[in-house]
This record gives structure tokens, C-alpha cells and sequence, in this order.
């Protein structure tokens, strides 16, 4: 197996322009244009269309959703865009099959909820679509391989859209680890720690949601999302953090992750928000919460690192994804926006500001791409990931975040779910590459593509 060092030295670079490699140049001729569906134009649909009807090298050819009223807003985008109208198409559940059936469609973006994305993804590429699909992919281990195995078969690629490994300081502390600043990679962390509870009981009243109600009385997410903690004791979130990390660690192009481990708290914090903002007597307070408060996974991987990943949704706190990057050299952390790096740091053994640091070794692409990703959705990084999906259509190239670790990062919540059930026991991490991890290479970002 490559040492870590030597793969630093093979994938070196202090700048952009790199090529991909010719294997990976396996599908049709290069698009100037491509022509995209939307399945699903909800509220995260909505930020996705917006960005492809700016583009020049994309046409919007058709939207789906269940939702007249999400439909609605879709089509105001569209129409303040200047753009064609695309087809509609409001034909319930199954709709969406009527947008594949066409044949000037290169593409996918869906947006819609969780248990809806595995059919969909298979559906589509069954249809011969490239998919990008919104987080997550797989419920389900069975779900994550059938997703695989579709893919291998078709050849049709599928992009889960992952936006945080575009984050400006995570793309400038990958640079960073390429570069060896860290050492050796040794503990990785990232998590989802982000207070949901106005998003889980959404009634759509208040201008920023709120209240006790979701399912069929609930707006956007909460018709949905907020079902999954009623029934379910896992990390249901695990990509914003395992994603980044899990690039810097080369999972799935020269490392992978081989065993599991999950506890969760006990579950409060739901229980007492309808309490507060419904009252006592509110029908949803006798809901029994399965999903624990904050849910802890630990990791390890095939080069000996570990990862640890918390889920924290339901209690009250500031917004915080908690990356460290530890290695034998130095270590960043964001929580304290704080770096330290053995031998370069001011003083030993105390923190520094990171901001010096992240702007010295800021990513090539935010440095030529960060005015076009300006205004965009999360900081700029829904520019970043909707791009990388549409320039690996156009040019026909694997794209970045490629199935494998769409279905490994997913397969995280289905794992944490079994450990949690039988105490916190070690589960073994199915390899979906069937090997061919070993000799795969770390191509993220390494290219001005994406």
C-alpha cells in the first residue's frame, strides 16, 4: 500500500490546472450545454434552480414536485430569470418518472426527502440521467449497495451534493494537509451540531418558522424530517461532517473505514420545545421521542486514523460543525477558529488565531472562483458543489464526490442505528468499492473544474 507520504508527494501541487486522469475520461462526448430536471423544487430545490438559471452552459427543461405551492415559487425563479419555461409537472409520488421519460434530458438534481432519494436515484439512472442528488442517498446498508450496484451496471454517474467539502476554510485546511503542514493525519472530527428545532416543528406562520406542529400540519421539512426522530436512534446527519474529512483522509482512494461504534444521549430536547411553544397540553408533548440528543460515532479506518462525528439537532446551542484535523505536526480546530502547527506556530503548546493560516493557504479554486460564488447559498459553497456536478456532465469526467462516497458517507446513519440498538457494539464498515479503494487516487479538487 502507497505510504501517506508518498501520496503527498504524488498529488503535490501549488495550483490549479491538473488533469484527470484518462480512466476517468470513460463516458459520452463533451456538452456544451446541459439540460437538467428538477425533481423536487422545495425549499433547497428552489436554491439549486436558482444557481443553474444563472448559468449560460445550463437549461432548466423540467421541474417536478408534489406541491403546488412550492411549484409556484419555483416558477417565479424562472420567471425573474428571463429564462424559457420549463415543463411542469405536479402528478403526485410518482410524477417524476413522466420528467425521465424524456429524452432531452441529460441530467438530475434532486431535492426532495429523505426516503424518497434511493428510488428516485435508481429510477434515474435506469432512465440514463446523471443524478445529483441531495443528502443523503441511502436509508438502508441494502439501500447504499443497490445504489452501487445501479450505477456500475448503467455506468451513470451519481453525485451526492455535499456542500461543506467546499467550505472556504475546509478547502484551505485540505490544502494544508496536501501540502504536510499537519504531519501525518491521526484523529479527524466534524459532526452536525446545529439547534433544528424551529425547522423539525415548522407551522410556516412565522416569518423564520417555529411552533409545535409538524407532519401533515407542518411546513417544508418538518412534513417530513421530523418523523425520522420520532422512529429512529442514529447519526441521521452525518455527511456536513464525515464529508471533509473524509477527502483530507483519502476514504475510498487509498484508505477506507473499517469499523463503527455509536452511543446516543437520552432524548429531552424535542420533547420540552413543544412543551414551551405549544404547551403542556399540546397533543404532540405524549410523542416518545426515539432520537437521542446528541448522538456520538467513532470510526476507524484501514491507516489506523480515527474519526469522531456528533449529532446534536434538538437542544438549544450556536451553529458549529466541529472539524478538527489532528496530525503528528499541528492541528486546526474551528470551533475556537484556532490552529496550531509544531515548530511554525508564535509559541508552544498555545493557540493562534487560524485566520492568518487559511488565508495564506486559501484553495486555488476559492482564489479563482470565489467572486462567481459570491451571494450563493451557504457561504458560496452551493455554487461550488452545483458547479462540480454540472462541469462533470459537460465534460463527461467522474465526478468528485462519485457514488462510493455517496453511499459510504449515507451508510454512516444505518450503521450508528445498529451499534446504538445493540449497546454501542463495534460494526463492521462495508467496503462498497469491492476493493478497489487501494488503488484509487484522491482527485478532489485538484482540478479548476471543481
Amino acid at each position: 500500500m502507497t505510504s501517506r507520504r508518498a501520496f503527498i508527494q504524488q498529488t503535490a501541487w501549488a495550483g490549479v490546472g491538473l488533469s484527470l486522469l484518462s480512466a476517468s475520461n470513460v463516458f459520452a462526448t463533451a456538452k456544451e450545454k446541459v439540460r437538467l430536471g428538477f425533481i423536487g423544487v422545495g425549499l433547497r430545490g428552489q436554491n439549486h434552480l436558482e444557481l443553474a438559471l444563472k448559468r449560460t452552459d445550463v437549461d432548466v427543461v423540467a421541474l417536478c414536485d408534489i406541491q403546488q405551492r412550492m411549484m409556484d415559487a419555483a416558477l417565479q425563479l424562472v420567471k425573474e430569470s428571463g429564462k424559457p419555461s420549463p415543463q411542469i409537472i405536479l402528478e403526485g409520488n410518482y410524477g417524476y418518472r413522466k420528467l425521465l421519460e424524456r429524452k432531452d434530458i441529460d441530467a438530475v438534481i434532486i431535492s426532495t426527502p429523505w426516503e424518497w432519494h434511493t428510488v428516485q436515484c435508481l429510477d434515474a439512472m435506469n432512465a440514463k440521467k446523471w443524478v445529483g442528488c441531495e443528502v443523503i442517498t441511502g436509508m438502508t446498508v441494502d439501500e447504499c449497495w443497490q445504489l452501487v450496484d445501479t450505477s456500475e451496471k448503467t455506468g451513470m454517474p451519481l453525485m451526492m451534493l455535499e456542500n461543506v467539502c467546499y467550505r472556504r476554510d475546509v478547502m484551505a485546511v485540505l490544502n494544508m494537509v496536501r501540502q504536510n503542514l499537519f504531519g501525518e493525519l491521526i484523529h479527524l472530527q466534524g459532526g452536525y451540531q446545529h439547534d433544528l428545532r424551529e425547522v423539525k416543528f415548522n407551522d410556516g406562520q412565522k416569518p423564520y418558522g417555529g411552533g409545535a406542529e409538524f407532519g401533515a400540519k407542518g411546513f417544508s421539512e418538518a412534513q417530513w424530517r421530523t418523523q425520522h426522530s420520532v422512529v429512529r436512534n442514529g447519526d441521521l446527519y452525518p455527511t456536513h461532517g464525515i464529508g471533509p474529512i473524509a477527502m483530507m483522509a483519502n476514504i475510498n482512494r487509498g484508505n477506507r473505514f473499517t469499523r463503527l461504534s455509536s452511543f446516543a444521549s437520552k432524548a429531552r430536547g424535542l420533547h420540552e420545545h413543544v412543551v414551551n411553544v405549544g404547551g403542556k397540553d399540546h397533543p404532540n408533548t405524549k410523542i416518545d421521542f426515539k432520537l437521542g440528543d446528541v448522538v456520538t460515532t467513532m470510526i476507524s479506518a484501514a491507516n489506523g486514523e480515527t474519526f469522531l462525528l456528533q449529532h446534536d439537532t434538538n437542544l438549544p446551542r450556536p451553529y458549529s460543525l466541529g472539524f478538527r484535523v489532528q496530525g503528528s505536526k499541528g492541528i486546526w480546530m474551528d470551533v475556537n477558529k484556532s490552529m496550531y502547527i509544531e515548530g511554525q506556530s508564535a509559541k508552544p503548546h498555545q493557540w493562534e488565531e487560524a485566520k492568518a493560516w487559511l488565508e495564506k493557504y486559501d484553495h486555488p479554486l476559492w482564489k479563482k472562483y470565489g467572486s462567481d460564488a459570491s451571494g450563493a447559498g451557504h457561504g458560496g459553497m452551493d455554487w461550488f458543489v452545483l458547479n462540480a456536478f454540472v462541469e462533470s456532465v459537460k465534460r463527461n469526467v467522474t465526478p468528485p464526490q462519485d457514488v462510493y462516497d455517496a453511499v459510504t458517507w449515507s451508510a454512516i446513519t444505518p450503521l450508528s442505528e445498529t451499534s446504538i440498538a445493540q449497546g454501542g457494539t463495534a460494526v463492521d464498515f462495508p467496503d462498497f468499492t469491492r476493493g478497489k479503494w487501494e488503488k484509487r487516487k484522491n482527485e478532489f479538487a485538484l482540478d479548476d473544474r471543481y
